[in-house]
């Protein structure tokens, strides 16, 4: 079907990524409190929410994958 690619290999990845992207914002938010750099703790609250809906987006494609371990294209 095309170029389709392994929906759960790519939904893993996503959630890597997002729970990456979740750390290294709690690890910012942590270090703008530090440093009193309400900024920096609002950029990080935001990369964490950012990483927690990648995280979601890749658990979805996951059960979405008919076929998981097969790619399709």
């Amino acid at each position: 079907m095309g170029d389709r690619k392994d929906l759960a290999s790519e939904g893993l990845k996503d959630e890597v990524k997002g729970t990456a992207k979740q750390v290294e914002g709690r690890i910012r938010s942590a270090v703008g409190g530090a440093s009193d750099d309400t900024g920096e703790q609002v950029k990080g609250k935001a990369q964490e929410i950012k990483g927690k809906v990648q995280q979601k987006v890749g658990r979805a494609k996951e059960e979405m994958d008919p076929n998981p371990g097969v790619d399709d294209a």
